[in-house]
């Protein structure tokens, strides 16, 4: 297969998962009311921290609700379920039949992802910020250039948050069952990337050994260049550091693949 076929094929995948997706969407509704009601009990409870105090942790009032808000719809976003696919591949057998098929099984599930991430995108989290807009005082950025570098955060993110989702779903070949791990990764990953508490907000010990871990790449340094908290040239550093996570990630990706390739283990099938 050529290289031309083999991105088209790659390009196909993308539109089949939207595609897919989209038969489904009708479950997404709930999602944007769930993802809404989360916002809004995060809103009052953070209402009810501040107390009428101008700034806490880093954060004005104002920044925090918006904060709040797109950190959940980044979540909308950057959410998928890749590991829970990759463990079930193993689970039936059907990780044989895509060894052996002229594609790159990793890359595969990436492309997957990231066509439901475009759904979510689309029918998911754009509707949701609509609605949270018309709900909580949402302050949006009003430069140009920061819409740009936050999307181009958002995406990074996704890659980001796919690609430990990978990691701990090709453990699946070494582990029989990962569905704790898969639980206990999504709690960490919502926990110190920022999701449930700003990370500014955390022992100064804790917020050190955070800057060394790639979870803060996933949704604090986005969110924190849309709230404007991070401006200037930090918000390229900041853009820097999740480039970096993304090339480190990649490391054991690759070699925990090469090692599954030998020790395929079929539970079923």
């Amino acid at each position: 297969m050529n290289v031309s076929s083999m991105f088209s094929a790659y390009l196909d995948f993308i539109r089949i998962r939207f595609l897919t997706m989209l038969a489904y969407r009708v479950n997404y509704y709930s999602g944007i009311a769930i993802y809404t009601l989360n916002i809004g009990v995060y809103y009052f409870t953070w209402q009810a921290i501040y107390g009428g105090q101008g700034q806490l942790g880093g954060f004005t009032v104002a920044q925090m609700t918006t904060y709040v808000a797109v950190s959940w719809m980044a979540r909308a976003f950057y959410f998928n379920n890749l590991d829970r696919e990759i463990a079930a591949d193993v689970r039936d057998g059907s990780i044989a039949i895509q060894f052996i098929r002229p594609y790159n099984y990793v890359v595969v599930k990436m492309m997957q992802g990231l066509g439901e991430g475009l759904f979510r995108f689309m029918l998911f989290m754009i509707p949701g910020m609509v609605i949270a807009l018309l709900l909580f005082p949402i302050k949006l950025p009003t430069s140009g250039t920061s819409w740009a570098v936050f999307l181009v955060m958002l995406f990074l993110s996704f890659l980001i948050n796919s690609q430990l989702n990978i990691i701990t779903g090709l453990m699946a070949f070494f582990v029989e069952n990962i569905d704790g791990m898969i639980r206990m990764k999504r709690a960490v990953v919502d926990l110190f990337s920022g999701l449930i508490i700003p990370i500014s907000f955390l022992p100064l010990w804790l917020q050190s050994t955070m800057k060394v871990l790639p979870f803060q790449a996933i949704t604090y340094l986005p969110s924190s260049v849309f709230t404007g908290r991070i401006q200037g040239t930090t918000t390229w550093n900041v853009l820097g550091i999740q480039l970096l996570w993304l090339v480190i990630l990649l490391i054991p990706i690759v070699l925990l693949y090469r090692k599954a390739r030998t020790r395929l283990f079929v539970q079923g099938g």
